[in-house]
């Protein structure tokens, strides 16, 4: 429920979200900023990402390696994410060991170093990182999609950026991009686990209190209409596999239809976690598509999707082509089950059917501390977190005629991107 939780606002403008948990003696504390690759600028493509990885490059009181040793001490793990809308610091840690957690990053809020060395050898990690990502068929495919399916919206580029923008930021970009982003009216802090929450908010207090507060990030776009017509692509490169993309615009998450539509993904495709952890190993094979790609043969894999994010952004279709199918006919075959959504109601066994596994889904990218405490903060990035805790009560509202109009507001053929691609060591149409 949403009524156990202590919210705070600090003068600065910091935001706080406890939740107390008591099945366990551990806590995850997580620290929220509202910025992300839909803010940077042209020529600035994958600088948040990049200071992600500088913050971990050490202050003058906790030098680079000096924080994973001491946090690894006591048992506990600790990460970062850069997504679209948000950037993301996480510590998991017994309880009693919550104030590293508050004095490691109430200290990097404000003091990371960004030594010049540091960041030209981060600079190789990250170009060495996308070289990676150049070389995986379905990065190369979904890149492209993407591009292909925005026109303005920086929704259209991928976090780690390009190569050209990376080999050209300087120190001083990244620095004055911190400077800019990270700081408390800027950030939230959500901590859940085995506290007193009145406590650990003085403990807050005394650690994060004192930071100048900075000015809250504004949003810097405006949705993008859907594609103006269907927009077919080729993609070549390394690998032995055909796959299929098709991309349709998806609502907001905070947009009604996200949960008509999410229904509707566990129908067509089989449910998918909005959890980064993951969540649960559902299979898929009681799905639509699967049953139409994967048990006729005309493809070997099926998986979709849709990200819970700020602004729309697309629902995916990816297919893992059998050696001996064409696209075109595959493409035939997805159609044909999306126009059944469209055409008629689905039963209503079925529907309960879908709505059962994507709330199972669900339930299992929530269950542990860590996960309650990343959607303690998760929800505010695009919503509040009462859209975390009333998920569950929404799917289950979703009715038949919901899902029919879903599909025909959000999946029209004629509003799409479809992307194949095509391995140059073999396989059909190398």
């Amino acid at each position: 429920m949403a009524d156990d939780i202590l919210r705070a606002q600090l003068p600065n403008g910091l935001t706080v979200q406890l939740k107390e948990i008591h099945t366990a003696p551990l806590i995850s504390h997580w620290v929220w900023y509202r910025v992300g690759s839909r803010y940077e600028q042209n020529g600035k493509r994958g600088i948040s990402h990049w200071v992600e990885h500088m913050q971990f490059k050490g202050t003058p009181r906790f030098p680079a390696g000096v924080p994973d040793k001491a946090i690894a001490r006591t048992g506990g793990t600790w990460n970062a994410f850069t997504h679209m809308d948000w950037t993301t610091y996480f510590e998991t840690l017994p309880a009693d060991h919550l104030s590293l957690a508050l004095e490691i990053e109430s200290d990097r809020m404000v003091n990371s170093l960004f030594d010049p060395k540091e960041v030209e050898a981060e600079r190789t990690v990250i170009l060495s990182e996308l070289a990676g990502n150049l070389n995986e068929p379905l990065f190369l495919l979904s890149d492209a999609v993407q591009k292909a399916s925005f026109e303005q919206h920086p929704y259209r580029n991928e976090v780690i950026g390009t190569p050209e923008d990376l080999q050209n930021i300087r120190r001083d970009d990244l620095f004055e991009y911190y400077r800019h982003y990270y700081h408390p009216a800027n950030a939230l802090v959500a901590i859940a686990g085995d506290f007193d929450a009145g406590q650990i908010l003085r403990q807050i207090e005394d650690r994060y209190g004192a930071i100048p507060p900075g000015k809250p990030a504004q949003n810097p776009t405006t949705p993008e209409p859907p594609v103006a017509e269907e927009r077919h692509l080729a993609v070549s490169g390394p690998g032995e596999t055909v796959y299929l993309q098709i991309a349709y615009r998806s609502p907001a998450a905070a947009d009604a239809d996200f949960f008509s539509m999410t229904v509707l993904d566990s129908l067509l495709a089989g449910p998918t976690s909005l959890n980064m952890f993951g969540g649960g190993g559902i299979s898929n094979k009681t799905s639509r598509l699967y049953r139409a790609l994967v048990e006729n043969e005309w493809a070997v894999g099926i998986s979709g999707g849709m990200q819970a994010t700020f602004d729309p952004f697309l629902y995916d279709l990816t297919i893992t082509l059998r050696p001996d199918r064409n696209p075109d006919e595959v493409l035939a075959v997805v159609d044909d089950e999306i126009k059944r959504l469209q055409d008629a109601p689905v039963s209503e066994q079925e529907i309960q059917r879908a709505i059962k596994q994507a709330r199972a889904m669900f339930a299992y990218g929530s269950e542990n501390i860590t996960n309650q405490a990343f959607w303690l903060g998760f929800a505010e990035m695009f919503a509040d977190y009462g859209w975390f805790s009333g998920y569950l009560t929404r799917l289950a509202e979703v009715t038949p005629a919901d899902v029919q109009r879903a599909a025909q507001r959000w999946l029209p053929s004629n509003q799409r991107v479809v992307g194949v691609y095509y391995p140059l060591n073999g396989g059909p149409g190398a």
